[in-house]
């Protein structure tokens, strides 16, 4: 407040709202009675236009109208300004009631009054705003762009990001850009415009509108995979090139803007969903607590430390043993996350020791385990690592956990887990047995979340499709009918939180991931979308199945029971496992001696004991 008074415009802008006020309530008795005042009306208005401005200057202190900085005038401005002179009015009026009984005033005058009010107080702030902006070097920019050599842009989205990225362009000079359009399949936005900007038609008509464009813009981060189909098949028939908004999933702090602009990519197409999350519930559960995740440097890793950074969690501790990956996240969420206490541990979740330290310094109250060896063909080849990463690691993890009294320890599992032929699969069944075994041995709650394939992931196929076609190809597939589950990076995170929220302990959720996808299909369309035809530019090469790769993957194990959950797109297996977490730690301890002597036969014949419907290739 001391600030506001010492600042000379704070005087300027109070007196010349006391001035406003003062006419407003003049010229409402002067509309009242045609122009002329009656001399008792008139002294009604002496008696009371003091307490009339003492009262809406009031209100307008509280509503923080003296605070904004009127050159940045916007709609939660004018909002402030109706609240504002709306809580005044009806002081007033009360007021006089109690004072004068509404004895010889008469009830119009204040209505005419709020409406002059409302006017007068808005148009000052708007019309400051706009002197101020044009007295900007840039402010004609936009316009005269449109007369200059600046890209033309067609956009796909009269919605509200549509809307953003075209106020951005008219605000920002350095974009040498000009929007010449919208589409949308919305029929009520036709013959509309946003901003002058006017709303052509529908988006299967992009390629009959009779205006001029360089280039394409999709807006419409909620499309779906099926959506996004259509967009992009409908702007290839343009010949002309174009880039999308990132989806819902990956604009975690709401920000919109024209720097997120990227080329389309496949998991636009295929992975493109909009999560329904329980906030509540995840907040309740994450929000003020201490969280650790695994494997944090890793693709699900760390999209699961920005999911769970938007909850304000306490403090959040990032594990890896890759010092480059786990360097890259500490960076990202220091910056994004200044808020939160970050911690960064370069730590082997297979050695007990280092990992119990890091427990015992961080002392979690929720434990996200990501942590894992992933590409299968790799540990076909050496499964001793395996075992001592995917296997012992997760064990340590646990009994560190229930050490440190966590709350909640959260599995991230696999698909391959189920009737699984290869080594990465095997240990991460193991992995759900542990997990399960624990329900009834210690206060933490223990669950595992079980799904597919991730687009984009390091390791995941779309990465190795995009390398081969920038070398000019060929692009290999293993099989022309292997099919995979697949789901987005941002999908899976999500998923993986919300699953934690509903876990009491003992199962393993099982996600959705709709329908399989066949590899051929994904390569082609990768292809497609760097520009080529497949067969033709790039070509397709089958090279046989690696060791311990499947044609299909599953979600279930046959003999599992399943259950529905309030989420559409989470299944829940209650743990069938009757064996004690002795037993299987005990398993666990064998097989870690086995894996010592580096003999792949006894390794196998060992977890085949363990995961008896483990069928190695």
């Amino acid at each position: 407040m001391k600030i506001l008074i010492r600042n000379k415009n704070f005087w300027l802008m109070l007196a010349g709202d006391i001035g406003l006020i003062a006419l407003s309530y003049y010229l409402a008795y002067l509309l009242r009675f045609e122009g002329e005042i009656p001399g008792k009306e008139f002294l009604n208005f002496k008696q009371t236009v003091l307490m009339v401005v003492a009262v809406k200057v009031f209100c307008f202190f509280i509503f923080n109208l003296y605070r904004g900085m009127w050159r940045y005038t916007s709609i939660v401005d004018f909002l402030n300004i109706l609240k504002a002179v709306a809580l005044s009015s009806i002081g007033i009026i009360l007021i006089i009631l109690f004072l004068f009984s509404f004895q010889g005033f008469p009830r119009s005058v204040f209505i005419i009054d709020f409406i002059l009010t409302l006017y007068f107080i808005a148009s000052i702030r708007l019309g400051i705003r706009m002197v101020m902006s044009m007295q900007d070097p840039d402010y004609f920019a936009f316009f005269k762009r449109r007369n200059k050599d600046a890209k033309k842009l067609l956009i796909i989205g009269a919605g509200d990001t549509g809307a953003r990225i075209l106020r951005e362009m008219m605000e920002n000079p350095r974009v040498n850009l000009t929007p010449v359009g919208f589409l949308d399949d919305n029929p009520e936005k036709r013959a509309k415009s946003i901003h002058g900007v006017p709303v052509l038609g529908h988006i299967d008509k992009i390629d009959k509108i009779e205006v001029d464009f360089d280039e394409i813009l999709i807006t419409t981060p909620s499309a779906t995979g099926a959506q996004m189909e259509r967009i992009v098949a409908a702007c290839k028939r343009t010949g002309k090139p174009f880039k999308t908004m990132p989806q819902i999933g990956e604009l975690i702090d709401g920000r919109v803007s024209l720097k997120l602009v990227r080329n389309v990519s496949i998991t636009d197409i295929v992975g493109r969903e909009e999560m329904r999350l329980d906030h509540e519930e995840i907040r309740n559960y994450l929000h003020g607590k201490r969280v650790m995740i695994t494997g944090a440097g890793g693709s699900i890793g760390s999209e699961l430390v920005r999911q769970i950074s938007r909850f304000k969690p306490r403090a959040v501790a990032l594990l890896d043993m890759g010092e480059y990956n786990l360097y890259q996240v500490e960076i990202e969420c220091r910056e994004r996350f200044g808020g939160i206490e970050i911690k960064a541990y370069l730590v082997d979740l297979s050695n007990p020791h280092t990992t119990c330290r890091v427990f015992e310094d961080f002392r979690p109250d929720v434990v996200f385990h990501a942590a894992a060896y992933k590409h299968v063909p790799m540990q076909e080849l050496n499964p001793w690592e395996a075992i001592l990463n995917n296997i012992q690691g997760t064990r340590n993890a646990i009994r560190c956990s229930i050490d440190m009294g966590v709350d909640k320890f959260v599995l991230v599992s696999t698909d391959k887990a189920v009737r699984p032929t290869n080594i990465m699969g095997v240990s991460k069944r193991i992995c759900e047995l542990l997990s399960s075994s624990m329900k009834w041995n210690a206060s933490t709650r223990f669950l595992a979340v079980r799904f597919g394939n991730v687009l984009g992931s390091s390791g995941s196929v779309i990465p190795l499709f995009q390398q081969q076609i920038a070398r000019g190809g060929p692009v290999t597939i293993t099989h022309p009918d292997i099919t995979r589950y697949f789901m987005s990076i941002p999908e899976a995170a999500q998923l993986i939180l919300q699953a934690g929220a509903m876990g009491e302990g003992g199962e393993i959720f099982i996600l959705k991931m709709g329908n399989p996808v066949r590899i051929a299909d994904l390569a082609h369309e990768v292809i497609r979308l760097s520009g080529f035809e497949p067969g033709k530019d790039i070509r397709v090469v089958y090279t046989g199945l690696r060791p311990g790769e499947k044609l299909y993957e599953e979600l279930i194990t046959e003999g599992e029971g399943i259950v529905p959950t309030l989420h559409e797109k989470i299944m829940v297996l209650r743990g069938t496992n009757g064996s004690s977490y002795e037993k299987v730690s005990s398993q666990i301890d064998d097989l870690i001696d086995i894996a010592a002597t580096f003999d792949t036969a006894a390794i196998k014949q060992k977890l085949k004991e363990i995961v008896p419907e483990y069928t190695p290739q």
